[in-house]
């Protein structure tokens, strides 16, 4: 029974302690001395804890989480070793090379470093016009069309085939013919504005075809002046190719291989252009590795011309585009090489 009393007493508030001092067997079992240090131990106020004042029940989780945290004691040591128990070591192997990112195996510069470069001058009126050599040497475009990717050649055969159900085969080879003969119709008449020709005399038809495309790249034509160069051959002494270049001239200020593009479709951006950046870069080299012409350049510029009139899109290749190019470019002519 005493035992059980001094029990209850022990379990009540700090300030209850002084009922013990008053019980006699208690001053015999215990001295004041001892009970007095202990009475102070207890008589301390505990510290109050903000979140006992939190509905446990709403916020269990983060009073548990807040209350319960402790400094991780994992370092990136015993992490990496953790890692390695449940996902096994990391694979060492190199990523997926991209193939823009390739370095040719016969890599020539864009820029010839060899060849004398005059200054450029206008006092000639005339541009060069070199007639294009037939010789064993591939074309740039006949290289770009025997090196197409499988999904290249995937979407145009798609694109080819739902032409013919749409026009029929008969009805396609008009349309691809027409599309061929608006093209060169296009060139003509660009080619007889940089001469300054007289068009007076040129077939009412034509003139119908091609004023459209014309008062496409109206706004294009005010910024291009010293043309070097109309509808003129090139051929890559080095690399063995050859080409048609459809202009060298000044664009705003910036020598150019410019080539003259049509579409039904808009193409705003250059990536719109599938291959056409690699045939300008390819000119580009060609032109810089041709003994017969006494310049080199460093910049390109595909034009969009639409048969609706609507303002063409001028696409410039500055020389770090070009150069970019021009390695995919020298790729694409390996890859023909090696078949």
């Amino acid at each position: 029974l005493v035992s059980m009393q001094f029990l209850q007493i022990l379990s009540r508030k700090p300030g209850s302690l002084e009922v013990l001092f008053q019980i006699p067997f208690c001053q015999k079992q215990f001295p004041y001395t001892c009970l007095s240090t202990s009475a102070c131990v207890y008589s301390k106020k505990k510290k109050g804890n903000s979140y006992e004042h939190v509905d446990q029940e709403k916020y269990k989780n983060l009073v548990h989480s807040v209350t319960s945290y402790k400094t991780s004691a994992q370092t990136p040591e015993t992490i990496l070793e953790e890692d390695n128990l449940l996902y096994g070591p990391p694979a060492k192997h190199r990523p997926p090379i991209k193939a823009g990112s390739k370095t040719p195996k016969n890599w020539v510069p864009l820029i010839n470093p060899s060849k004398r470069i005059l200054p450029l001058s206008s006092d000639s009126n005339v541009p060069m016009k070199i007639g294009l050599q037939r010789t064993k040497m591939p074309s740039v475009t006949r290289i770009l069309q025997q090196t197409l990717s499988p999904q290249q050649v995937f979407y145009l055969e798609r694109w080819k085939q739902k032409m013919i159900e749409e026009l029929g085969k008969e009805g396609f080879e008009e349309y691809t013919k027409n599309l061929f003969l608006q093209g060169e119709l296009f060139h003509s008449a660009l080619e007889s504005i940089f001469l300054s020709e007289d068009t007076a005399g040129r077939d009412q038809g034509e003139d119908d075809v091609v004023a459209g495309y014309l008062s496409s790249v109206e706004h294009v034509l005010e910024d291009i002046s010293e043309v070097k160069a109309l509808e003129s051959g090139v051929h890559h002494e080095t690399l063995q190719y050859l080409g048609l270049v459809d202009c060298v001239a000044k664009y705003r200020g910036q020598l150019c291989v410019i080539d003259w593009k049509t579409s039904e479709k808009p193409k705003p951006f250059l990536q719109n252009t599938y291959d056409n950046p690699l045939q300008v870069a390819a000119y580009i080299g060609a032109i810089n590795h041709d003994a017969n012409y006494d310049f080199q350049v460093r910049c390109g510029l595909i034009v969009v011309a639409y048969k609706n009139g609507s303002p063409a899109h001028p696409h410039f290749m500055d020389p770090d585009l070009c150069s970019q190019y021009w390695n995919k470019w020298l790729l694409r002519l390996e890859e023909y090489m090696d078949k």
